[in-house]
């Protein structure tokens, strides 16, 4: 098989394509993943802001996680989108997988069933820098849509991640980053389908979650080790948080989640799985320390001795359940 001079397998008729075209005249599909009949108004939502898109996306695919009820509800009340049924193992990486398999787009766009794009360019402006042959992926900024609006006075923006949105520590303009997440996300199909695909059975499955998308992040870059992903935050969609995500009970526990999920991680792909959160524990967080006690000091700031208090706990929990994990997988002997 050729290759460009970044070690991406070029799509046949890449040399016919030009660069004035603001998705680099490649086609694009989107995959949107779900499994909840509760989210259905969200599904619908997700979907028609991708078919509504300025330039619209080649197709639509809805991929539906063990749910046939959901599947059939879908192809005769949803006009203009595929659907597809995930028929291997339950969760979101297999899901996202049986969307790709069924894509014909040279660009695979995630979007998640509680996410919707905020701007009408948003494929637009994930896309327009595959132009640049050595972008393995693009990853595009997540705001978080809270119930009424209203962001809980004690949640610190460093820990934004753990509603799964962007967050304090985070690059502010394009900049190349380690890892995107699962939704809102534009990857070459040939380089997603080259590595394959999501791991099966690694990432959110029922109450467990583990980085699938970092995992996806770190093989490809293994792969492809001159091709870099981008992160856009400027292509942002808002990502629905639940009231029950936004209590302090859900906050330790996707921490303690994130902690096992990291340590699962590095058993699979080694010590990169852990690059950027060495940068994020001993500056990120610091600083954020510092800053919520200057303005409890300065301003009288009760709330924010909360998020000082809310960034210490998050940290420890999240190191215990890295400790946990590893602990557990030394009694079993995994790898």
């Amino acid at each position: 098989m050729t290759t460009s001079s970044s070690g991406i397998p070029p799509s046949p008729s890449s040399q016919d394509r030009h660069d004035d075209d603001s998705t680099g005249a490649e086609t694009v599909s989107v995959v949107v993943a779900a499994h909840d009949d509760d989210r259905w108004p969200f599904i619908v939502k997700a979907l028609e802001a991708a078919r509504q898109q300025i330039p619209p996306p080649l197709e639509v695919i809805l991929a539906v996680d063990h749910n046939p009820a959901l599947a059939q509800r879908a192809r005769t009340e949803i006009a203009g989108v595929t659907t597809v049924e995930n028929d291997d193992v339950k969760g979101a990486s297999a899901t996202r997988n049986a969307g790709v398999e069924i894509s014909s787009g040279d660009i695979v766009v995630f979007l998640d069933d509680d996410q919707a794009p905020l701007r009408a360019d948003w494929i637009a402006s994930l896309c327009r820098h595959f132009g640049d042959a050595q972008v393995l992926g693009v990853g595009g900024g997540l705001v978080p849509d809270w119930p009424d609006n209203r962001r809980p006075q004690w949640f610190p923006g460093e820990f934004d991640w753990v509603v799964s949105t962007s967050y304090i520590g985070m690059p502010e303009t394009v900049a190349p980053i380690r890892n995107v997440w699962g939704g809102n996300t534009a990857i070459r199909r040939r380089v997603f389908l080259s590595v394959g695909g999501f791991r099966s059975g690694f990432g959110k499955v029922g109450q467990v979650s583990r980085p699938e998308d970092t995992d996806l992040c770190l093989r490809v870059q293994q792969a492809y080790p001159s091709g870099v992903w981008l992160y856009d935050p400027d292509a942002e969609v808002s990502h629905l948080v639940p009231p029950q995500r936004s209590t302090r009970k859900f906050f330790v526990k996707r921490c303690w989640q994130e902690g096992r999920g990291k340590a699962a991680l590095v058993r699979l792909v080694g010590s990169d799985g852990i690059e950027s959160e060495r940068d994020y524990t001993t500056k990120v967080l610091p600083r954020g320390v510092l800053r919520e006690l200057r303005r409890a000091l300065h301003h009288r700031e009760v709330a924010a001795l909360e998020r000082c208090a809310a960034i210490i706990i998050g940290l420890g929990v999240t190191c215990a359940g890295w400790v946990a994990e590893m602990m557990v997988a030394a009694i079993l002997g995994l790898r």
